[in-house]
């Protein structure tokens, strides 16, 4: 099993339209149609540096490449990200992706120690 650690920074004027998109939209046809695992979401509390931060659980590397593949290439995410742009701007000003390997002390995610 790999994490995957995603952080979005985001316009702090537009983050009201990036909630909305990722909650009403994202988040569906990721779990729905490509089999995202979501296993939690947050949001920075740096007014200067606005972060959305949530953590995707996959079974393997070609999993997590091809379920992003597909969502990618999308055309309802396609669209959605198409009418904000228009109708707002373009909320995500930047995007980081990490790749998290367990260490052999840590407890599974969500298992408090």
């Amino acid at each position: 099993m790999i994490n995957q650690l995603r952080l979005y920074r985001i316009n702090p004027d537009l983050k009201d339209a990036f909630l909305a998109r990722f909650r009403d939209h994202a988040a569906r046809i990721m779990r729905e149609r490509y089999g995202f695992k979501i296993v939690a979401m947050w949001l920075s509390d740096e007014p200067d540096n606005l972060r959305f931060v949530y953590i995707l659980s996959w079974p393997d590397l070609p999993a997590k490449e091809e379920a992003w593949r597909r969502f990618m290439a999308d055309e309802e995410w396609n669209e959605i990200k198409r009418v904000t742009r228009e109708t707002s701007g373009e909320p995500v000003q930047g995007i980081e992706d990490i790749l998290l390997n367990a260490v052999g002390f840590s407890a599974p995610l969500g298992v408090q120690g």
